[in-house]
């Protein structure tokens, strides 16, 4: 399963670490994205709910409803995979540190 998101796409990262410490409804997420990434990134509909319904199916998130909202919760397997990432990430960081032009 962990070869299938491994790497994360930057969207399903991003939702993953939102919904990690919160689950969120939808509009919360485009929001607390756009916020985690300065602004770079901004996620419509389509594809906030393509990646949602595919993580869901997959098991990563579930999804629960709430005063007619769809609120949407990590997984264990979810959780998981974020920390695969988080490892995978990590290295490349320690990697760059070793080049010249980083130093500072």
């Amino acid at each position: 399963m962990f070869d299938k998101y491994i790497p994360l796409s930057e969207p399903s990262c991003y939702i993953l670490q939102s919904i990690y410490s919160k689950p969120k409804h939808g509009y919360a997420l485009v929001q607390d994205i756009k916020k985690m990434s300065g602004g770079t990134i901004t996620i419509s509909n389509g594809t906030l709910y393509g990646i949602l319904k595919r993580m869901e199916m997959d098991q990563l998130i579930e999804r629960r409803s709430s005063d007619d909202k769809k609120i949407y919760y990590i997984t264990h397997l979810g959780k998981d995979i974020l920390h695969q990432e988080y490892k995978r990430i990590s290295k490349i960081i320690a990697n760059f540190e070793n080049i010249e032009f980083c130093k500072g």
